[in-house]
């Protein structure tokens, strides 16, 4: 067996990276599901532990700024002592980071609460290298479909994750939430097995005579690295403002009287509260989300392969625009489902096709230090985005349905910043 990652020619090795792409789209699926369980209840949980409600999505920004604070770190660790136990450790982070949340919302603490979203971002850092592990043993021409298919892999998440969340909300009457994060708990102990079958060797380090590879500095200079940067932080972040403030604006939008529960829907939605109802709505629209984020990745590869990554990027930052139109439409519950699910798509093909671009541009001597830096920015970005959004729902107008048009217009200025980028890669003179 190779102790070194290099282009898959062997039969043996195309079969070893297949296996090694289930092992993570069973990863994805199964401890994936935590991420829309946490993001679903995270903003309302937080409305209910906080005395300001601009601070209400703070919780989910603390996950981001956990998950931004350890790319590096785990990058590198993932670099010296391999991807299983990099899994291993991101795993284990999510366990003892739902354990404190749990803990904070049976004390009523907003601090601690806080303090376990911040533990909990490590997991979701983790997470985010699946994809580059899936591309680690791959051929050139199985790259993109394998990084797709691992991304597919949060249809399942989306299925029962988001459900999970709203039945396990309700198994403890006294304390809302907790039981959503014992089921976060166990998610994390069970899915960690999966990892003891990965097959990835670590990257043989260079000899002292050999090139290390470009800086941080130069890979950023690089057209192509930049590109794909700009482009993965706006996908991911546009998706992240819209999405965190969501559960709020539907069931702010609902208490206030601007929402109606359609006959389509209140079949399925249990008796309780009009609060409660719109509770569970909104964990309908976070599940048609997140299937609309991993549905297109059954089809995402073939399409780079046929089409290029550039010109999937941009398709997808062209339907994230149409997202934010459709959420300016109305607050009818339709128009929330049409949005949610195009904000899906969008961010499925332009991260997709961003992740595929920066797979492509760098040796393997270079992949922990730009992998790492890549996962800093975006996340970075997506930190800004999960922040801004409590603000501008809650604290930039009088009404909710105010609030959510606020969070939408917010997105014009970074798909102009993200489709000009991505203009200017393609027209450029070839190097």
């Amino acid at each position: 067996m190779t102790d070194s990652i290099s282009p898959v020619n062997d039969p043996r090795d195309h079969a070893r990276a297949k296996r090694n792409v289930w092992i993570l789209v069973m990863a994805q699926a199964l401890l994936g599901a935590q991420m829309p369980m946490i993001f679903t209840i995270g903003g309302l949980a937080g409305q209910m532990l906080t005395t300001n409600l601009c601070f209400a999505t703070l919780p989910i920004s603390m996950i981001v700024l956990g998950s931004m604070a350890a790319a590096t770190p785990l990058s590198w660790f993932m670099q010296n002592f391999g991807r299983r136990a990099g899994f291993i450790l991101g795993a284990s982070a999510g366990a003892i980071g739902a354990a404190i949340c749990a803990y904070g919302l049976y004390e009523a603490s907003f601090t601690l609460y806080l303090f376990g979203s911040l533990i909990t971002g490590i997991y979701m850092s983790a997470q985010g290298f699946y994809r580059f592990a899936a591309a680690d043993t791959a051929s050139d021409a199985y790259r993109p479909k394998a990084i797709s298919y691992v991304m597919a892999g949060g249809l399942l998440a989306a299925v029962i994750g988001p459900q999970l969340g709203n039945y396990s909300s309700l198994a403890f009457g006294a304390v809302p939430f907790m039981g959503t994060y014992l089921a976060v708990m166990a998610l994390n102990i069970i899915g960690s097995l999966l990892f003891v079958f990965l097959d990835i060797p670590k990257p043989t380090p260079p000899a002292d005579n050999a090139a290390s590879g470009r800086s941080r500095i130069e890979l950023l200079k690089t057209p192509v690295v930049a590109v794909a940067i700009i482009s993965a932080m706006v996908s991911y972040a546009l998706m992240n403002l819209v999405m965190t403030s969501t559960p709020l604006a539907v069931v702010g939008c609902g208490v206030g009287g601007e929402t109606e529960i359609p006959d389509w829907i209140a079949a399925v939605v249990p008796a309780g509260s009009l609060r409660e109802q719109f509770q569970f709505i909104a964990g309908y629209v976070v599940t048609a989300h997140v299937l609309a984020m991993y549905v297109p990745s059954f089809f995402t590869g073939h399409l780079i392969a046929r089409f290029g990554a550039e010109q999937i990027v941009a398709l997808g930052l062209l339907i994230l625009a149409g997202a934010g139109a459709v959420a300016l439409m109305g607050v009818d519950l339709e128009h929330f489902f049409v949005a949610l699910i195009l904000l899906g798509v969008g961010w499925n093909f332009g991260f997709i096709g961003a992740t595929t671009l920066l797979a492509s541009s760098h040796s393997p001597q270079e992949r922990g230090r730009l992998q790492g830096m890549n996962d800093l920015i975006v996340f970075g970005g997506v930190f800004v985005a999960s922040l801004a959004s409590g603000g501008l729902m809650n604290c930039s107008g009088t009404s909710a349905q105010a609030g959510w048009v606020s969070v939408n217009l917010a997105m014009a200025p970074f798909l102009m910043l993200a489709g000009g980028a991505l203009i200017w890669l393609v027209l450029r003179p070839k190097e």
